[in-house]
């Protein structure tokens, strides 16, 4: 590797949606970071669908295609 041109890396807190904090190191330039959405709370890691009914995304798209049918 060249030496002077990659970021250096230094320890951050990353604080969890539920308060918890975790140290780890990375080229983030603050001291910490917090989450609005990490892996207690988003949906691909929990299972559940709450996101596609709390946004109406498949009400919407099945109002709008419902009288959809296609040509024989």
């Amino acid at each position: 590797m060249k030496k002077g041109i990659h970021p250096e890396y230094k320890e951050i807190t990353y604080i969890m949606t539920d308060g918890e904090e975790r140290k780890t190191r990375s080229t983030y330039a603050g001291k910490t970071v917090r989450l609005d959405v990490d892996v207690k709370t988003h949906h691909a890691w929990t299972g559940a669908r709450q996101n596609l009914i709390a946004n109406d995304q498949l009400n919407k798209y099945n109002k709008r295609f419902s009288g959809f049918t296609p040509k024989k």
